[in-house]
């Protein structure tokens, strides 16, 4: 049965799904910051262990959905490949960034690739933002400054972090990019399994080159990581990625400041100012004016 809403209440519940999906890998994406502070291994050795103890977890959860873990094509193991070496590369850089600025530039510039994704999204489809998508962009944009402005610095003590924060979102976007095509013939399980093991050298590298600690003799903040950042974020994300046009997954990034502000609130006691929840509330206003272009 139909009605004036659009689609049956099948396909109502499925989009409904796909969409908390979406914001439920934002959330757990969100509080991966405070997890890699707590961890007394190095940052990128922190991240190194985000993808490893997650792969057999990952593969296990592919096992489980019956899902296709080996046999694919050259080319998409060409593109798994690319995207872990994109993958590891933007968790080196983000951890490192992490610890060298302070949490909201981390937050605000490590979803730079955001607006890469939607670009890229807008120039596969060979045309410029409509109205209503210009309009979601801004409010997304907006809110995530007034979020972010009042515990945003920028200065020569931040510059490092900052720079190693928004390379790693543009990691990020080549990520995400490159798992376009794969997505649409696998699980989204097993993808995120066979990425995060192509990542794993690429963090083992990077963290061993920079001299860190690898062994940690506090294994609860890694444990947490590897779940909530790996297995739940990135597998929440990349199960949503093929229901939703680039402008929509790209902003709905832009939550994670959001998230990230009232973390900070429940956890840390930190004060909220009106400022806040009109920021939040433009984010929200946002994604939801950009999600009904899509219907």
């Amino acid at each position: 049965m139909t009605n004036a809403m659009g689609g049956t209440a099948h396909e109502r519940s499925g989009k409904a799904l796909h969409f908390a999906a979406l914001l439920g890998g934002n959330m757990a994406l969100a509080v991966g910051p405070w997890f890699v502070r707590h961890a007394d291994s190095g940052p990128v050795s922190a991240g190194f262990w985000r993808l490893l103890l997650a792969v057999p977890l990952l593969f296990l959860l592919a096992r489980l959905n019956r899902e296709k873990v080996a046999g694919y094509s050259r080319a998409t193991w060409l593109a798994i490949a690319g995207a872990g070496v994109f993958f590891g590369l933007d968790i080196a850089s983000w951890h490192i960034g992490i610890e060298m600025t302070r949490m909201a530039n981390a937050t605000l510039f490590g979803n730079a690739g955001s607006l890469v994704v939607i670009a890229v999204g807008l120039y596969a489809l060979h045309r410029a933002p409509r109205a209503g998508e210009w309009l979601a962009f801004a409010l997304a944009i907006g809110g995530s400054a007034i979020l972010l402005g009042r515990s945003l610095e920028i200065g020569r003590s931040t510059l490092i972090g900052d720079l190693f924060c928004i390379a790693a979102g543009l990691l990020y976007a080549g990520y995400i990019l490159l798992l376009q095509k794969p997505r649409a013939t696998m699980g989204s399980w097993s993808l995120v399994a066979w990425s995060s093991v192509a990542g794993v050298p690429v963090m083992l590298a990077v963290a061993l080159y920079l001299g860190e600690p690898v062994w940690p003799s506090t294994w609860w903040p890694l444990l947490s990581l590897a779940l909530l950042g790996q297995v739940i974020g990135q597998g929440l994300l990349i199960y949503a990625m093929r229901h939703f046009t680039s402008l929509v997954f790209g902003l709905a990034l832009l939550t994670q400041p959001a998230i990230a502000v009232a973390v900070g609130w429940l956890a840390y006691g930190e004060t909220l100012v009106m400022a806040d929840f009109l920021g939040m509330a433009m984010v929200a206003a946002g994604l939801a004016l950009a999600r009904s272009t899509q219907n």
